[in-house]
């Protein structure tokens, strides 16, 4: 903690076992929790709140006002968790007025490069790959992972245990445990190999499947399908994060994917 090459405000409450290398600058209203490393040349700005055991890598700046023209010094914070590892580069903007926080959840790993914009919401046990970018306003669940140059549009969602491939434009809403891919951005399948790692059996997987298979591929419109899913397929937590997610969603599911001849 007592580097003298660095810069931390006064107003900055630090705990006791945190690492702060040289060059970087922590500003006032910032709070950090035990256990964390900071490299060097870290710009950490007013109203950070970073949890326990948190690495931050050269060069990422936290907490830095929003690139949005409406912004007018409100008192937003960002708020990251416990155990999140956020790489070279990195930028996270805070919140405006809409949700005033961007929150990033626990054990997440934030690779290089990324931008994670104002009001964003990201889940738990997260990774994006390097260079990948979130407009303002976005929610994604827990264990989504974003491969490297994903690029989501504002006021997109992305449900729990989602997987992006690389170089995506995400437009529409990505539905919880797909894999989407291609361009425009299509349902390719579920994240079997994801489910699998964390522990969902064979059956839950088929079942998820089944769900996904009456939406995509039965030709029926996202109603009719919800329907239909709701009245053939039995009351499960997966079945029915399922719906209410296209329920939910503002922008719309983003489509199937049909090969042209």
């Amino acid at each position: 903690m007592n580097q003298p090459l660095a810069y931390v405000h006064p107003g900055a409450k630090i705990a006791k076992n945190v690492v702060i290398e040289p060059f970087t600058t922590i500003h006032n209203n910032v709070k950090i929790g035990e256990g964390t490393w900071i490299g060097s040349n870290v710009t950490i700005m007013e109203g950070a709140r970073i949890g326990k055991n948190c690495n931050i890598f050269p060069g990422a700046v936290i907490s830095a006002v929003p690139q949005d023209l409406k912004y007018n010094d409100e008192d937003t914070t960002v708020e990251i968790g416990d155990n999140v590892t956020i790489r070279e580069c990195v930028t996270i903007n805070r919140g405006t007025t809409d949700k005033m926080k961007t929150v990033i959840g626990d054990n997440c790993l934030i690779m290089a490069y990324c931008h994670i914009a104002h009001d964003c919401i990201v889940g738990n046990n997260c990774i994006f790959s390097n260079n990948s970018t979130l407009a303002g306003h976005i929610n994604v669940g827990d264990y989504v992972v974003l491969a490297g140059m994903t690029a989501v549009h504002q006021f997109c969602s992305i449900g729990n245990h989602a997987f992006v491939t690389g170089g995506s434009l995400v437009r529409k809403d990505v539905p919880p445990y797909v894999k989407a891919a291609r361009e425009p951005l299509s349902y390719v399948g579920i994240n079997s190999v994801g489910l699998r790692r964390r522990g969902y059996s064979t059956e839950k997987i088929r079942e998820i499947q089944n769900i996904y298979r009456i939406l995509y591929q039965k030709n029926y419109n996202n109603t009719q399908a919800s329907d239909l899913i709701e009245a053939e397929m039995e009351a499960t937590p997966e079945r029915d994060e399922i719906l209410q997610f296209i329920k939910n969603s503002h922008r719309g599911i983003m489509k199937g994917y049909f090969k042209s001849n």
